[in-house]
């Protein structure tokens, strides 16, 4: 799992994401009806060395603004699933006006961040996007953090 992580912290310090506009690699709010689908799935924690992002892992992608889908930022995400291509996340954040507040989990600092910032996941907000939407590729997850994720998804949000 250590040469894992230090392949993964490599690839971050090789990729600098260049700004953009949200087009069709950019992340998108999932619709109803995926996101029920992918409550009735177990969540399952299976991060893997394979160029590919699985659940457990956090990549960075555009994720446009709820208040003006035209504008957007690059962003850290949780993987938590995928089907097929499309992959299934939640936003991170490091805004420190998260703590306490509703939807938002406190996960601490990780790897992800450049300057090892205190992060928050976004619980109520699924996103989709495809593989080839991801900007770069940003940690690992410890199991320990991504089974509180999934503990608070299925204590408020319904999922299995």
């Amino acid at each position: 799992m250590a040469g894992l992580f230090r392949s993964v912290a490599a690839r971050v310090s090789a990729a600098i994401p260049t700004p953009r506009r949200a087009g069709s690699t950019s992340a998108r709010v999932a619709r109803p009806r995926q996101v029920t689908a992918l409550q009735r799935r177990e969540l399952s924690y299976a991060p893997e060395p394979d160029g590919q992002a699985d659940p457990g892992e956090i990549v960075w992608t555009w994720v446009s603004y709820e208040d003006d889908p035209r504008q957007g930022k690059d962003r850290p995400v949780l993987v938590v699933g995928r089907h097929s291509r499309t992959l299934f996340a939640l936003m991170l954040s490091s805004q420190r006006d998260r703590d306490g507040e509703r939807h938002w989990l406190a996960l601490g600092p990780g790897e992800w961040d450049r300057e090892n910032r205190p992060s928050w996941v976004r619980l109520d907000r699924v996103l989709t996007m495809r593989e080839d939407g991801i900007r770069r590729e940003g940690a690992v997850l410890d199991r320990a953090r991504f089974d509180r994720v999934g503990q608070a998804l299925r204590a408020g949000y319904g999922w299995h």
